[in-house]
């Protein structure tokens, strides 16, 4: 979830992929046969999971390229943070019933693990591999959305390795906590030691470690730490909330540099997992602020980000389809205790399935603007890897059928 990182390819991946492609038009259909039944929204998701594996496969092994088509500055394998998107899709896909061979795919994150740096013997998950081992910087959020990822499959698969997986980060991400600027997380482990000009702490590199810690805390009965979890998650949740939450439109900022200066950036997932951690903190402690919390920043986030656009009555962000993904899924966490959420979940879909047929490529895979005005960052496996999660995410919560 490194958005600096991302962000700095923005320009060239506009080069690369938003002028390779036509506008993709769906085929005709035959008049002398039927009319088609719609499919089903996992089986979408299956569909695009299909392509990603044809086109961004690297090895046999299961590591995937970046983009497709490539560009010349990819790295060999995909960040860390695509690949996260690529296993949460096949989580998804995994608990509808698809048989996907999920563990190995999950188990490719070792691929990303590396132990030790400035002077410490902690264990993470770097921000990109080799192909054996971990390389580069590693980021606190990434690790908490692993370690999210990590239960998942533990609880999908029963299998405690996974769980034992996810232990082992927690030293990691609390080790990006101190006392400056009132508290919190930085965003990775080299601006703890190395504050800078670029250094800053937001939303993701504390909110998604409150909401792992929170899972964690849920599964994990034996574990010595539990108070410790506890405690944490409700400082990191405050922090946030005094730091950057807005009550005049119940939204969040982004982020604050070393310098005190606050990024007032919005973005639907800051929404989205402070929504969960919320949920989270009400179902452990029963106390109703919480969740009166979380509701109100569900209702924020969709007067404020979901509106016309591009001639659609009502879009999400035509933008960074991963981030609304978390909001989707935030609001399905939600919907057991605030009716309303119900309405958001299905306006996504038709926003999803509005993309399904007006804004693909040739070959079939999504734009990052799912209005189909814009192809922008289509070619970037986070992209694709955000359907098949939305898609399987609403397959699951509509309770479809699956033969």
């Amino acid at each position: 979830m490194n958005i600096k990182l991302f962000s700095i390819l923005i320009f060239l991946s506009l080069i690369a992929c938003g002028s390779q492609e036509e506008e993709y038009i769906p085929p005709e259909k035959s008049p002398d046969k039927p009319e088609e039944e719609e499919p089903l929204c996992h089986e979408k998701g299956k569909e695009i999971f299909n392509l990603i594996n044809q086109y961004y496969s690297a090895t046999s092994g299961g590591l995937m390229n970046e983009s497709y088509p490539s560009r010349s500055d990819d790295p060999a394998y995909s960040y860390l943070w695509p690949y996260v998107g690529y296993v949460d899709g096949s989580a998804m896909l995994a608990k509808v019933g698809y048989d996907i061979d999920y563990p190995s795919i999950v188990d490719n994150y070792e691929k990303y693990f590396s132990v030790g740096a400035y002077d410490n013997n902690l264990g993470a998950y770097s921000s990109s591999t080799n192909g054996i081992s971990g390389q580069g910087t590693r980021y606190y959020d990434d690790n908490a959305i692993v370690g999210l990822s990590l239960l998942e499959a533990y609880e999908i698969t029963s299998d405690d390795k996974y769980l034992e997986r996810a232990e082992r980060i927690i030293p990691f991400i609390m080790g990006g906590e101190d006392d400056k600027l009132g508290g919190g997380i930085w965003w990775n482990e080299d601006q703890v030691y190395h504050p800078g000009a670029d250094s800053d702490k937001g939303i993701s590199s504390n909110g998604y470690p409150a909401l792992f810690f929170l899972r964690f805390y849920n599964l994990a009965d034996g574990y010595s730490q539990k108070a410790e979890l506890l405690s944490i998650s409700k400082r990191l949740y405050e922090w946030v909330r005094t730091t950057f939450y807005d009550s005049g439109n119940n939204t969040y900022a982004n982020s604050i540099t070393a310098e005190g200066n606050i990024n007032h950036t919005r973005w639907t997932y800051n929404s989205g997992v402070m929504i969960q951690v919320g949920i989270e903190l009400f179902k452990i402690t029963g106390e109703q602020e919480y969740l009166s919390e979380a509701i109100a920043a569900a209702q924020g986030a969709y007067d404020y980000y979901v509106k016309p656009r591009n001639g659609m009555a009502i879009s999400y962000p035509d933008h960074d389809p991963w981030f609304n993904t978390k909001l989707l899924e935030a609001y399905i966490d939600l919907a057991p205790y605030y009716d309303a959420a119900g309405g958001y979940i299905d306006s996504y879909l038709n926003f999803i399935n509005y993309g399904y047929e007006h804004a693909r490529t040739t070959e079939g895979f999504f734009y990052e603007d799912w209005t189909g005005e814009d192809s922008k960052r289509y070619c970037s496996l986070l992209m694709q890897a955000s359907v098949v999660e939305s898609y399987g995410a609403l397959s699951l919560f509509y309770e479809e059928d699956f033969n």
